[in-house]
């Protein structure tokens, strides 16, 4: 699996299996019973691949797999990397913020321009909003890349699961 330098937070992949998915489902089943270095959850047809609590950091990511069937014996499956969703939330309501943040500043910029007054200091708050957008980019970006080995070996417990080497 390569992981390029794109600006995806979230790296996803996808793939055909030459099983059902209830066997696909099943080897995650009996894998759970069998290891420690990863924490396996299934619902339905998703299956969730957790670094184990005392192993996690801030940053652990997580493997999110569907596994759908879309013939007899084959199937289709659907990987997304990602932090814990606590930590994905926060940062979608830190960009939200941002985001509202930038547009009410904006606002009041464009008042304060229509009624010939100063307006400076909104539109370096609008700028403070642009650095702090980029701060958060930034901040997922080094996320990513401190749990980059934990994608690797999430990602090779699945392979080895799926028997896809």
């Amino acid at each position: 699996m390569s992981l390029s330098n794109e600006v995806v937070l979230r790296p996803r992949f996808r793939m055909e299996l030459d099983r059902s998915n209830e066997e696909a489902l099943q080897a995650f089943v009996h894998a759970r019973k069998s290891t420690e270095e990863i924490v396996v959850t299934r619902v339905d047809d998703h299956v969730f691949l957790k670094i184990p609590k005392e192993k996690q950091h801030y940053w652990s990511p997580q493997l999110d797999l569907e596994i759908v069937s879309f013939e007899e014996g084959k199937a289709f499956l659907r990987g997304v990397f990602g932090p814990k969703p606590a930590v994905w939330t926060m940062f979608m309501f830190m960009h939200f913020a941002v985001v509202c943040l930038f547009l009410g500043f904006g606002i009041w910029a464009y008042t304060r321009a229509t009624l010939d007054e100063p307006f400076m200091v909104q539109v370096l708050l609008m700028c403070l909003m642009v650095f702090g957008w980029f701060g958060l980019y930034f901040a997922g970006r080094m996320g990513k890349a401190k749990g980059r080995d934990e994608m690797h070996l999430l990602y090779g417990f699945m392979k080895k699961v799926l028997e896809l080497d």
